[in-house]
């Protein structure tokens, strides 16, 4: 997959089969409008590609509004992407000047002469430019003048996968991981670096690597312990997490992110780890003494392995 971000200036020389969205999560209702794309390069000929935007447009556009957390930061996003089979991904540089083009500049200056659009694949609802003001009906009015075809995605189509990246965020969280796997066709998951914590586990026969994510924007499930599956330096381990505040062995009100990797003893600080989130176990709890936690890490990691036999992980 070819990649273009960080830049205005860039031009696709392939005609081109284009979509365009925020694609936060890279869900189900996205994943059958990849799909849409693929069917028609095979008939076309062309070469597919995403246009994305970063930072997202609401943190531009609504700057007061700090609560939006994303479900994929631009690099989890570009991952699954490229897992799709998409041919190019570009993530344009979402600014104040970027918002105020007016519909025909952008469908001019963005679609034709640089993503060198021959087939658009877009939503019913789909709304661009200044004010928003373009709509699919603008698309297809400019489409016949600039030589490319609109295919519509109706509203028919999108309310029957009935997902949305909001319902997504939701489930995330309340550490409805299911849910959340059910709606995105994949595990929720984090990009994160394994940083030196206290090193308190390794007392407690439980030792953890203690996880730094870089962009505070990033959606973090629900505190409490979940089954995870870990992968580091190229290999997959199932453990379990901890997110929260670790009560009973300290009195910060930091979220810290920790994990205990199942048969697993290497090195790892500064390694970049990535955790797909499995099932939610259990609230954070505090405990009077170490010998209670210790007890109960122990029934932790037996409902894990009970979930991973059962149900064939």
């Amino acid at each position: 997959m070819l990649t273009i971000q960080h830049t205005k200036n860039f031009r696709i020389e392939k005609p081109s089969i284009v979509t365009i969205g925020t694609f936060d999560g890279v869900h189900l209702g996205h994943q059958k409008i990849i799909n849409k794309l693929q069917l028609l390069k095979q008939n076309l000929g062309l070469s597919t590609v995403v246009l994305t935007f970063a930072p997202h447009p609401r943190k531009i556009l609504f700057p007061h509004q700090t609560d939006l957390k994303l479900i994929t930061l631009v690099d989890e996003k570009l991952e699954l992407l490229k897992q799709h089979k998409v041919d190019v991904s570009v993530v344009y540089p979402f600014d104040i000047a970027f918002s105020q083009l007016d519909a025909e500049e952008y469908i001019k200056t963005i679609l034709v002469k640089q993503l060198n659009v021959k087939h658009l694949v877009i939503g019913y609802d789909h709304k661009f430019g200044k004010n928003r003001e373009g709509t699919i009906e603008t698309l297809k009015q400019f489409a016949t003048k600039y030589n490319f075809t609109v295919e519509e995605i109706s509203a028919k189509d999108i309310d029957a996968v009935n997902i949305s990246s909001s319902k997504i965020r939701h489930a995330v969280d309340e550490g409805n991981m299911q849910l959340a796997y059910d709606y995105l066709g994949h595990y929720f998951f984090i990009n994160a670096q394994v940083i030196k914590g206290k090193q308190l586990g390794q007392t407690i026969g439980y030792p953890t690597a203690n996880l730094k994510i870089t962009d505070d924007d990033k959606l973090i499930p629900k505190n409490g312990v979940y089954l995870v599956q870990a992968t580091v330096q190229g290999q997959n381990y199932f453990g379990m997490m901890n997110i929260g505040t670790n009560p009973t062995v300290t009195s910060t009100l930091n979220l810290k992110l920790e994990v205990n990797i199942f048969n697993f003893n290497a090195d790892i600080y500064t390694k970049p780890i990535k955790i797909k989130f499995v099932k939610r176990i259990r609230d954070e709890q505090k405990f009077n003494t170490l010998t209670e936690l210790i007890a109960q890490l122990h029934l932790d990691k037996q409902t894990c392995l009970a979930i991973i036999k059962n149900e064939k992980l």
